[in-house]
């Protein structure tokens, strides 16, 4: 069995290769010598063996048309290939590394990301020095050994952290970024992030797109399919935003310390505060989803991870829509599905293959949210009614305009009756948000709300 110094290294030079096989072999000769030629000489180990060449074809043939492999993979392969075992059985008493020059990987992006302006970060120190901060300082922030997660006290923590329960029992976490870690993630969302064009179906979190363009291709349609994404943020691990990083083009170290500063692990102490007010079991499911490295909900860089990450599945769900003559959109962690006659009589059994496409990528649907509204019933969508064009409910908009008139009769503090510490903020979002659907009676509401007393 090859000795623990050297695999690694023979894998950090087969990883250096950028351009086939002649630049890996002229790379892994420089590693595989035994004897210093020149003060520039990589680990030497002998000889430029003739069993080189046929290692670095099959290394290449193992690893084509892939993301470039993690250190580990590439020793796994090692330890898996034939003609090294028996090089390394026969050779065994001249195979050594007197030392290590190494060379640090160079971007390498997956063809369809090497246009895209993204700053170049091949080095730990690259990255450090690109945020303005120590490499010790980089590490914290990246937290990839998990300092913070079994620390008891809260003041080193990067997140604020507060616990919602819906109607329905389930619990929702809100994990907040401290104000350097926030500065550090809107930097990789500014600079890296919003470089990478989103899928057409998406309408969330995108400029230029919102609810409206999400319900916009389905107004009129004879059924709509409404499907909910269980746990869209927290499903998503940290290793799968560590793989994007590095489709982007970035080294092994530099994607892992990304990642590691877009993704949270939440401390069981989060949970102990809440541990009476919620439900024994919902509280244990929510535990055990948090406590592994995920995109936490409240941090700017994870929307666009999170679109990112989905892209595949929007891909497929797009294709499938389109076969079965359908329109589909999606926003944040909802599915929208619409079409005509031909759609309405299979849409049971298209919902079932929209589910199974989502698990064998790795997301889970909420079935209890699945909803197909034909044409006769309320086509609800993101807060809108989508049967003859986009608008507010009618009870809603009712409910408001009651709320505001009673302001102006009897004073806002008469009507803040769940406690909104900033109840004037939010009825202005709430007027603000009729006024985006429906302009004409968002006006009249915002004329009732210029009239209260605050």
């Amino acid at each position: 069995m090859p000795n623990a110094a050297l695999l690694p290294r023979l894998a950090r030079a087969l990883l250096a290769g950028e351009s086939g096989v002649d630049a890996i072999v002229a790379r892994a000769s420089q590693a595989l010598q035994t004897r210093t030629t020149a003060k520039n000489a990589s680990a030497l180990m002998g000889r430029n063996w003739r069993w080189l060449r046929p290692l670095a074809r099959r290394y290449v043939d193992a690893f084509a048309g892939e993301l470039r492999p993690r250190k580990r993979e590439v020793v796994e392969f090692l330890l898996r290939d034939a003609g090294f075992q028996r090089a390394w059985a026969k050779y065994f008493d001249e195979l050594h590394i007197a030392h290590w020059l190494g060379d640090p990987q160079r971007m390498q992006p997956v063809p369809a990301a090497a246009e895209w302006p993204l700053p170049v970060i091949e080095t730990d120190s690259d990255l450090a020095a690109w945020f303005n901060l120590t490499q010790d300082e980089l590490l914290w922030f990246a937290d990839l050994k998990g300092l913070t997660y079994n620390n008891k006290n809260s003041r080193l923590g990067h997140y604020h952290y507060r616990v919602l329960t819906k109607k329905s029992g389930t619990i929702r976490l809100i994990e907040a970024p401290k104000s350097r870690l926030k500065a550090l993630q809107r930097r990789v969302l500014a600079e890296i992030l919003d470089k990478i064009p989103p899928h057409r179906a998406v309408n969330g979190f995108v400029p230029g797109r919102s609810a409206r363009t999400f319900v916009g291709p389905h107004v009129a349609r004879d059924v709509v399919l409404k499907m909910d994404l269980r746990d869209f943020f927290p499903s998503i691990s940290g290793v799968r935003i560590q793989t994007i990083f590095r489709m982007l083009g970035y080294p092994e170290s530099v994607a892992d310390l990304l990642g590691g500063i877009c993704t949270n692990a939440v401390s069981r102490r989060v949970w102990d505060e809440s541990a009476g007010e919620v439900d024994p079991q919902r509280l244990w499911e929510a535990r055990s989803l948090h406590s592994r490295p995920h995109l936490p909900q409240g941090a700017p860089t994870s929307p666009a991870l999170a679109n990112i990450c989905a892209y595949r599945v929007d891909c497929r769900l797009a294709g499938l829509a389109r076969a079965a003559g359908a329109e589909y959109t999606r926003y944040a962690d909802d599915l929208a599905f619409s079409g005509g006659r031909d759609f309405k009589r299979g849409v049971e059994r298209f919902s079932i293959q929209v589910a199974a496409i989502l698990m064998e990528e790795g997301f889970t649907v909420n079935h209890r949210k699945t909803r197909i509204m034909r044409r006769g019933v309320r086509q609800r969508l993101a807060g809108m009614v989508a049967n003859e064009h986009a608008n507010v409910p009618r009870e809603d908009f009712d409910r408001l305009k009651a709320t505001l008139h009673n302001c102006v009769r009897l004073g806002a503090e008469s009507q803040n009756r769940t406690g909104h510490r900033r109840f004037r903020a939010h009825l202005d979002g709430r007027v603000g948000w009729m006024e985006f659907v429906n302009p004409a009676k968002g006006r009249r509401l915002r004329a009732i709300f210029d009239r209260i007393a605050w």
